[in-house]
């Protein structure tokens, strides 16, 4: 995709900030629906967390360096946009490898579950009392997800509506009490318990019995995905969403201008100014809408405001990518292809979860790193390109590293956090990972790591926060105001010229496009 270096015109009916996969999904809707779009980009490439990348030298192999799988992504969305996007399913949902009284095991759990899946948890339990509590457990968040799916691409329907459509049970569980409690009260297992926990905490920092419910609502994000929650696999990797994304707004229309920093936005109600440097000059259009595809506390600075440190977001992952001549062999004896095409949980045990929640909060890195592993090119090896036989790829992401435990010495404290994470794997292997990683053209490991500090630096996260701040419940509180376009589909500012289309929007997480969806919704609404 070409890149513009200058606008056609001085005067849009909707600017695009930032090209992450949420502003492409704006632009390519109000393009498409024959509005004039200018969609402005900071780096010299769009896609924001949603890329590939070939960080290692004298291999091609793409990896997706932030973002790396799709769980919310609606088929609707996809269909709307006609996007040329290929997406697969692992034949693993998860494997945790699992140590006690002298014998090892994994728990499996296949997609779909069958007799497999069922005999694991009975070798972990000694009985069927817990495969039977798992069963009756996801079939209720089932119905959840299934009332709460498919209104995201529509306006916000208050509490109440999805309140009176979800056994009362259910709700009081998964909505108004802390997720601990619940997975205390309905499951026995310590192992069991924490790979259900674990959905709770990605790129949330919190204790699963936390009264603000944040784990709450971070859990029920990871599994409303199309009433499903399943975790898909982008053919040709992350990469492969953006092209597709890009292409379709650039089909409809869409300018799109790259390099492009943007340094403020003045707005009122009628409609607001854009200004950005690009080329060595200052430029500036006028717009009837902007939508931000930034995080809200980014977006403040945007429009005049100080800096506030005290409300800046605090991200809270480790990711790691891994290319490996290899996959390793497991203590447990699983078959690797097994164990590592799904979400292979390590250290998550919900006692372990907790105690690490407990060190990160008070400034440690967890003596027991929780987090899980996932090997890309066992479910899509078409980002390999010309790699050897056996070469694999792994992605790796770690729990409880708040940006704050970085903060005073970011280099010995994220080598740290990367060896605990690699003696996390090593823990469950037959032979150390480090046996199995490939080298680099210049004999270096393949192994490249982002701490919450760094992915603020690459991509603009205020804190590294992934979501660009605590979720919100996908339903509008009873008694909110719901008169204005914006605001009937969760993407208001104090300005009605100025919308929020990122993962900062009502929601508007994980590699969605609802937030994108949501604000071209709202502004062709309010035509």
């Amino acid at each position: 995709m070409n890149s513009l270096t200058s606008p056609a015109r001085t005067h849009y009916d909707a600017v695009v900030v930032g090209g992450g996969h949420n502003g492409l999904v704006s632009a390519a809707y109000l393009s498409r629906a024959g509005l004039s779009v200018l969609l402005l980009e900071r780096l010299d490439h769009t896609g924001g967390a949603a890329v590939s990348a070939t960080p290692f030298a004298g291999h091609d192999a793409r990896l997706s360096r932030y973002s790396y799988l799709v769980s919310l992504l609606p088929t609707r969305l996809v269909d709307d946009l006609g996007l040329d996007l290929a997406l697969t399913s692992r034949s693993t949902a998860s494997y945790t490898p699992w140590s006690r009284g002298g014998r090892t095991g994994g728990l499996l759990v296949e997609r779909p579950e069958g007799e497999a899946t069922r005999a694991s948890f009975r070798e972990l339990t000694g009985g069927e009392d817990e495969y039977a509590a798992w069963q009756r457990f996801y079939a209720e968040v089932g119905d959840l997800a299934g009332v709460v799916a498919p209104t995201l691409m529509e306006p916000l329907p208050h509490e109440r509506t999805i309140r009176d459509q979800v056994d009362a049970a259910v709700w009081r569980d998964l909505v108004e009490r802390p997720l601990g409690e619940t997975l205390e009260a309905r499951f026995a297992d310590d192992t069991v318990r924490g790979v259900v926990a674990t959905d709770a905490l990605i790129g949330t920092f919190a204790s699963l019995r936390d009264a603000s419910l944040v784990q709450n609502r971070c859990f029920l994000y990871h599994l409303i995905g199309n009433g499903t929650g399943e975790w898909r696999v982008p053919v040709g990797g992350m990469g492969a969403v953006t092209d597709a994304l890009a292409g379709a707004a650039v089909a409809g229309g869409t300018e799109i201008i790259t390099s492009a920093g943007v340094s403020a936005i003045r707005g009122s109600d009628d409609g607001a100014e854009v200004t950005w440097h690009a080329g060595g000059r200052e430029h500036t259009v006028s717009a009837r809408h902007v939508l931000a595809n930034v995080a809200p506390w980014v977006l403040r600075i945007l429009l005049g405001e100080e800096e506030d440190p005290a409300t800046k977001p605090v991200g809270s992952q480790l990711k790691v990518n891994i290319l490996l001549d290899r996959l390793p062999a497991l203590r447990s004896g699983v078959d690797p292809a097994v164990a590592f095409a799904g979400t292979l949980h390590l250290g998550e045990e919900y006692a372990a979860l907790e105690t690490a929640y407990a060190q990160a909060a008070a400034g440690a890195v967890p003596t027991r790193l929780p987090g899980e592993v996932y090997c890309h090119t066992l479910s899509d090896r078409s980002i390999l390109g010309d790699a050897p036989s056996g070469t694999h790829t792994l992605t790796y992401f770690g729990l409880h590293t708040p940006a704050t435990l970085f903060e005073a010495n970011p280099a010995a404290t994220k080598a740290a956090a990367v060896a605990r994470a690699i003696a996390s794997l090593n823990e469950h292997l037959a032979e150390p990972i480090e046996s199995c990683v490939a080298r680099d053209a210049d004999g270096n490991p393949c192994i490249e790591a982002k701490i919450p500090q760094e992915i603020e630096a690459d991509l603009a996260m205020p804190g590294g926060h992934i979501f660009h701040g605590d979720l919100d419940w996908p339903w509008a509180a009873n008694r909110a105001r719901l008169d204005t376009p914006a605001q009937q589909w969760g993407v208001q500012t104090d300005l009605a010229s100025v919308l929020v289309c990122g993962s900062g929007a009502r929601r508007g997480g994980a590699v969605s496009g609802l937030g994108g969806h949501n604000a071209a919704q709202a502004v062709l609404a309010a035509r």
